[in-house]
């Protein structure tokens, strides 16, 4: 996990164009696109030009953001013809997905990234070393390492005091952590002061009734900068 360091964050379940275009210029570094069940959800079609829109933008440091598709239980053909119509940079896992399929998925396309979420829950018992046992099985296969509330996408915190268990993990398979699951503006700062993971994810905390809202987008970035 990071000290002071750049702590990166991810906007996820963006559906138009036109907010895509509205970040333009704020220092984010990863946009996510919903493909599973979700009254986010996109198509392939319509993550094309999602995807289209976002390689004209610029995050932070100048650079456009990468493009996340968030999958639960997909089968590799389906990804496969996702990335036909929309040519993502990640695939986030939210399902049960095996160490071999993963694998797969990278042999099939090495260019990918894959990210594999784990849900914390609030009786969540686990210890570091519990942990990186279950997750040593993909230590080939994953390039980051996401926690989050059951579920996903709720609106719900999980234990926070979890977060460093996690990212010793994290450090141990040399890859970075990723913190998701009710944050917001009013609670990211607080979370940041006392836990470093590597990168935040939002998704409902920047929406009003259920759509992206730039000024929200915008706070929560400069909470993060802040920090």
């Amino acid at each position: 996990m990071t000290a002071q360091s750049e702590v990166k964050v991810k906007i996820c379940g963006l559906k138009d164009v036109d907010t895509i275009e509205g970040m333009n210029g704020l220092p984010f570094h990863y946009l996510g696109l919903v493909f599973a069940p979700s009254r986010r959800q996109v198509t392939g079609k319509q993550a094309g030009k999602l995807v289209e829109a976002a390689r004209k933008i610029k995050g932070a440091g100048g650079n456009r953001p990468l493009v996340v598709g968030v999958f639960v239980d997909a089968s590799i053909a389906h990804i496969g013809e996702v990335l036909n119509d929309a040519p993502l940079d990640v695939v986030q896992l939210h399902g049960q997905e095996s160490a071999d399929y993963m694998c797969e998925l990278r042999k099939a396309y090495p260019q990918l990234h894959i990210w594999k979420v784990c849900s914390v829950s609030k009786e969540e018992p686990m210890e570091s070393d519990q942990i990186l046992a279950v997750l040593s099985a993909y230590r080939t296969a994953i390039d980051a390492l996401l926690i989050d509330a059951p579920g996903g996408g709720t609106g719900q915190t999980f234990n926070w005091e979890r977060i460093e268990a996690y990212g010793l993990a994290a450090r141990q398979l040399g890859i970075p952590l990723f913190v998701a699951g009710g944050l917001q503006a009013d609670n990211v700062g607080k979370l940041l002061e006392k836990h470093s993971p590597d990168g935040i994810d939002v998704s409902s905390g920047v929406e009003i009734e259920g759509r992206k809202d730039l000024g929200k987008i915008a706070l929560f970035i400069r909470r993060v900068m802040e920090r």
